[in-house]
């Protein structure tokens, strides 16, 4: 993980006092609400429908054992007992007292985390895959350059005040698990034929009220353009963005209304311009960078090291078995695995976590993988560095803890954003949806039968819960005040990044149950063998699923 230098700590201190002033001066009404408004959101300040809502950074999804207990001491002192992993790797407390809020963030500042730029019209936390830097399908590591961008990124005068939120996301693998066609930008690490290392630029994806799946705009990007490429397209957006309507603000309009060839051909302009008196990243500072990352201490095993142990506490556990299938991946390193700890028990709302289980997982970071973890962008919690041969007594502790469910990838494996339980944005609430579809498909067997379905919820059309992009969405609406709720189909977010179609009228919160098990009961029906949701979906198409379903609606 990157370490902050003297500089880092000096500049945050700075502003961690800098924003207790403001906070204070607020509170003594000395700053009006619409004065104070912007100096909140730049320190990741909400106020939510029943009180304020704390966004703290996880660059990347990278977090220490330090600073998850750091996390459980704030929630546990200034919250209720437990915070949120959101779609954007970060960390949302609920519950904080305004007051408390720059006490908070000085906390977080003594192991290195804080809320800067977690909101507002700047440059968002930057995202990857969680998987970074040991999946086996990995071509180069990402981390590096995340880093690179956020160092950028924070407290750049220039786009600080960006017509729209800007978010970008980063992968380095042959399988985007980052979805980096639905950001603002997005980049995959590639080498060419010479075994360079570069970029595959993506600009104009985004989800909300209007989705649009990013386009390429450039096939490689040398490694040393990274900055000044990135400095070119904000530079345009920052000036031909449309600043009058905010949901007409973001760059993804911009990019559809020009057409990509005019406003690849802007930024090709831009770029020439700026070269010239433009820093490239030296080959020193890149290096200085990739050390932050360096591989941990890792043993020299085999590849089927612990095997046998496996195999004998497979014969014994059929759950032990069930979870190695579903939240164990393959690690570049022989020996080794990463393992997804499930946030998603039924019963609880997907992603929320609470003190002593953040204090668990820096208790099992520290013994099982070199005291790191990551968050996903999926709402779980990933132990990227386990011995094989540990798996067994990882999965004994997970159990009690609750992180063992063994549905990655699967149904119940829902994104859901925190929705009319909390946001004061939200036409509907997410949570108990997520909730009744997981109870509906509490059969295992039934569930691995199905297999990989991507299922996501949204409170409201802003697509928190990116419901665009689940091969099954669903958005919760407003009609006459009621809550009721739109499924859409066909979404993907991976390699063939797709948008999902609207099935027909909405449902209420009772029907909706009811209305996923008539989705999956017809797909079973029209599968070919082992042939995935999605890819079933664009085979028949729409109308046997809306037939079925309103069919049972009458």
């Amino acid at each position: 993980m990157y370490v902050y230098d003297k500089h880092d700590i000096n500049i945050l201190n700075q502003r961690v006092a800098q924003f207790r002033g403001q906070t204070e001066r607020f509170l003594k009404g000395e700053l009006k609400e619409e004065e104070f408004l912007p100096l909140r959101l730049q320190n990741g300040l909400y106020v939510q429908r029943l009180a304020p809502m704390l966004r703290v950074n996880v660059p990347y999804g990278m977090i220490n054992s330090a600073q998850l207990r750091k996390l459980a001491h704030i929630a546990r002192h200034y919250d209720k007992g437990y915070c949120h992993v959101s779609t954007r790797q970060n960390i949302q407390f609920n519950w904080p007292e305004l007051p408390e809020v720059p006490d908070i963030l000085a906390e977080l500042a003594e192991v290195q985390m804080h809320a800067t730029q977690s909101s507002g019209n700047c440059i968002r936390n930057t995202t990857s895959d969680q998987y970074a830097g040991v999946a086996a399908d990995e071509v180069v590591d990402p981390r590096p350059y995340c880093e690179i961008i956020r160092q950028w990124s924070s407290f750049h005068p220039e786009f600080a005040f960006l017509p729209r939120k800007f978010k970008i996301a980063v992968t380095g693998a042959t399988s985007d698990r980052a979805a980096i066609k639905v950001h603002d930008i997005g980049l995959r690490v590639v080498k060419n034929d010479a075994g360079e290392v570069g970029f595959e630029v993506y600009v104009g994806g985004g989800l909300g009220r209007t989705p649009v799946v990013g386009q390429l705009v450039r096939e490689f990007l040398p490694l040393q353009d990274l900055l000044s490429y990135l400095e070119a397209i904000l530079r345009v957006y920052n000036l031909l963005g449309n600043r009058q309507n905010k949901y007409k603000a973001r760059i993804k309009i911009l990019v559809k209304a020009l057409g990509v060839e005019e406003f690849r051909s802007k930024v090709e302009a831009e770029w020439e311009a700026l070269k010239g008196s433009y820093q490239p990243l030296t080959e020193a500072e890149i290096d200085r960078t990739i050390n932050f990352f360096s591989a941990p201490a890792y043993e020299t095993l085999a590849a089927d090291d612990g095997q046998a142990t496996l195999d004998e506490a497979s014969a014994e556990h059929k759950a032990f078995t069930r979870w190695l299938e579903r939240n164990v991946q393959d690690h570049k390193v022989p020996g080794y695995s990463a393992v997804t700890l499930s946030l998603k028990p039924t019963g609880v709302a997907p992603g929320d976590i609470t003190d002593s289980q953040l204090e668990a997982i820096a208790d099992l970071a520290d013994q099982f993988s070199f005291g790191e973890a990551r968050t996903t962008h999926e709402q779980n919690i990933v132990l990227a560095e386990v011995r094989r041969r540990d798996l067994f007594a990882l999965w004994q502790t997970l159990k009690p803890l609750g992180f063992a469910t063994p549905n990655i990838g699967t149904l119940t494996d829902v994104i859901c954003c925190p929705g009319g339980d909390y946001c004061s944005l939200a036409n509907a609430k997410s949570i108990p949806i997520a909730e009744d579809i997981q109870r509906q498909f509490e059969d295992l067997d039934y569930l691995y039968d199905l297999g990989p379905i991507d299922l996501n919820i949204s409170g409201c059309m802003n697509a928190c819960g990116h419901h665009h992009v689940g091969n099954i969405g669903i958005l919760g609406v407003d009609k006459k005040g009621a809550e009721f709720y739109q499924v859409q189909l066909g979404g993907d977010a991976g390699e063939n990044t797709r948008l999902g179609s609207v099935l027909g009228p909405a449902f209420s919160q009772g029907e909706m149950a009811g209305v996923i098990n008539t989705l999956v009961e017809t797909y079973v029906d029209l599968r070919n063998d082992a042939e995935p949701f999605v890819d079933t979906f664009y085979r028949v198409g729409m109308a046997p699923f809306k037939e079925r379903v309103y069919a049972k609606a009458d």
